[in-house]
């Protein structure tokens, strides 16, 4: 009798490990340093980061093209008394300042 109350008491014992095992398993692939909602908040970030960089190249080409725009071999010369103006604060006689 007592021999069957040992048994039955292990494979409850066998059980309980096997069903916490498991739920820390699930657990862990849920929550996880690799889990999903970590996978989840990779991919977000990532697609930020895309979003980001996208205007960041937007930038890069605006400048390019400001730069060749006042290089040598193609002169913007708008744009040459635009950035002369900025640059010295001056203004044309016809211009009007509104502040």
């Amino acid at each position: 009798m007592i021999r069957r109350g040992r048994t039955q008491l292990g494979a409850l014992f066998y059980f309980l490990g096997m069903i916490m095992l498991g739920l820390y398993f699930t657990f862990a692939a849920v929550q996880g340093d690799y889990g999903l909602f970590k996978r989840i908040e990779v991919r977000a970030e990532g697609d930020a980061l895309a979003v980001e960089l996208a205007a960041l190249e937007d930038e890069v080409a605006r400048m390019e093209n400001l730069t060749m725009r006042l290089s040598d071999n193609f002169l913007d010369l708008d744009l040459l008394d635009q950035q002369a103006r900025d640059v010295l604060g001056m203004i044309r006689a016809d211009e009007i300042v509104i502040r």
